[in-house]
């Protein structure tokens, strides 16, 4: 079958299973469970109109439990289980989590992700903040702000291959083509360096490609919210004298501190999930592993589920308070 009717066919199924619930699960609730008929009309007509809601949201509630909490459950329950030869599983307990303890490399992978989160939120609000103040000036800034949003259009393996080209080093006699050893030579470097293999330093370099993707998304919230500083406090500051740096670091950025906070925990999300960058950069070698990263060796190749999973749980406990402080940082916003 050509795929486009294929996917036709899976659209009007899809749309069509859905009418077809709504209206079938209505004439059951109103004519067969509690018909609006009898001695009982009023109870029954009362107890249709509250679980109705709930037939409605039925359909959502187990697809969320379907590809949301089972997964969480099954990869709980892999953590806490060994493979045996030959198929099959055994409980071990606190085993899998034990060995992940006990390896370098998880440390690594921990460090660099604590090392991650100080340095990209940080440096993406920043810049963020910086482009939105500096582009609302200007009469070219929504070309500016286009193009500082252009690298969120860039998939995170497509940034990073740019990137690596930028830290691209050949052999001596080639020709190079990395604009920063270019830079580096011009300012007296003896060779070209290859940079994303020097231990420490390495992770920041990393770290740019992140920053540049994300200084976009920071950018355009932080706009949104300077713009929404009322215009009268800003005129009364500046009548009574205060120069552009009082006016932003006293009026504007305290006024805004609530959307900065959202900005900030999102990217650490964000952070706490990075694995595309440095699979595709690094592949985790030269001391630049994360555990995004990391997980993904145990589980496909090293084929330890046990392990892999129960690195799984670490992110998810890692990133699940930061989750549900944003949103109800995000709710009380909207209040």
């Amino acid at each position: 079958m050509h795929p486009a009717l294929q996917g036709l066919l899976t659209i009007a199924f899809g749309v069509g299973g859905c009418v077809g619930y709504f209206y079938l699960s209505n004439i059951i609730l109103d004519q067969v469970i509690f018909p609006a008929r009898g001695t009982h009309i009023a109870r029954n007509i009362r107890r249709a109109n509250i679980i109705r809601p709930w037939l409605f949201l039925l359909p959502a509630l187990l697809a969320l439990g379907l590809y949301l909490a089972y997964p969480v459950f099954e990869t709980l329950r892999l953590s806490l289980t060994e493979r045996l030869p030959g198929g099959g599983s055994a409980f071990v307990g606190l085993d899998n989590y034990r060995q992940m303890l006990g390896e370098d490399k998880f440390w690594e992978a921990l460090s660099n992700n604590f090392l991650w989160l100080l340095v990209v939120p940080a440096g993406s609000t920043a810049f963020g903040l910086l482009a939105a103040q500096l582009t609302d000036r200007i009469g070219w800034g929504n070309i500016a702000k286009s193009l500082i949003f252009m690298p969120m259009a860039i998939s995170f393996v497509g940034a990073a291959v740019i990137w690596k080209l930028v830290y691209d080093a050949r052999p001596p006699g080639t020709e190079q083509i990395g604009v920063l050893n270019a830079i580096y030579i011009y300012f007296g470097g003896a060779e070209a360096q290859q940079w994303l293999t020097i231990p420490f330093w390495n992770s920041f370099f990393l770290m740019a490609v992140l920053i540049w993707i994300q200084t976009g998304f920071a950018m355009v919230i932080l706009s949104a919210a300077l713009r929404g500083v009322p215009e009268d406090t800003i005129e009364a500051a500046i009548v009574d004298g205060a120069n552009p740096f009082q006016v932003f670091f006293r009026i504007k950025l305290p006024q805004i501190t609530g959307t900065i906070v959202v900005v900030w925990t999102t990217i650490t999300i964000v952070v706490l999930k990075v694995f595309d960058i440095v699979f595709a950069m690094t592949n985790g070698q030269w001391q630049t592993q994360v555990l995004a990263n990391y997980m993904f060796d145990k589980l496909f190749r090293a084929n330890d589920w046990g392990v892999g999973s129960a690195s799984a749980m670490v992110i998810m406990l890692l990133v699940s308070p930061i989750l549900i402080w944003n949103v109800y940082n995000a709710r009380r916003e909207m209040r």
